[in-house]
């Protein structure tokens, strides 16, 4: 094989793996697997969590605005962790946010780290 086929094969390769949907916590921009429908975190709307280590009154929340798909089917999503959302034959949820937000840490510091869970068979 030659060394210019080589190279085209290496630089198509590294572009799959770009756009594969991966299982387990993905980032902002990346798909996830979820056992059914993809997510793709786009961005985070809110991320009012309490510090760990803190005694807050409230909580807090964090939104993550995602698109969700499967199929031949797209859809924005809004998803509040630890809240199902029903999407085509099952419940989506975010599950877990990394990391944790910390006392002192900026605010505009955000979340890296997103894994969902796919129940479905509603």
């Amino acid at each position: 094989m030659s060394l210019r086929l080589s190279s085209l094969i290496a630089t198509a390769l590294a572009g799959c793996s770009q756009t594969a949907a991966v299982e387990g916590p993905v980032g902002l921009g990346q798909t996830a697997l979820v056992g059914g429908p993809r997510v793709r975190p786009d961005h985070v709307v809110e991320d009012s969590r309490c510090p760990v280590g803190t005694r807050c009154v409230w909580e807090g929340r964090v939104v993550v605005r995602a698109t969700v798909s499967g199929g031949d089917w797209s859809k924005p999503v809004d998803l509040i962790l630890g809240v199902p959302v029903i999407v085509a034959d099952g419940k989506l949820t975010l599950t877990r946010v990394t990391p944790a937000r910390r006392a002192g840490q900026s605010a505009k510091t955000v979340p890296s780290r997103f894994t969902f869970a796919f129940q479905g068979g509603l």
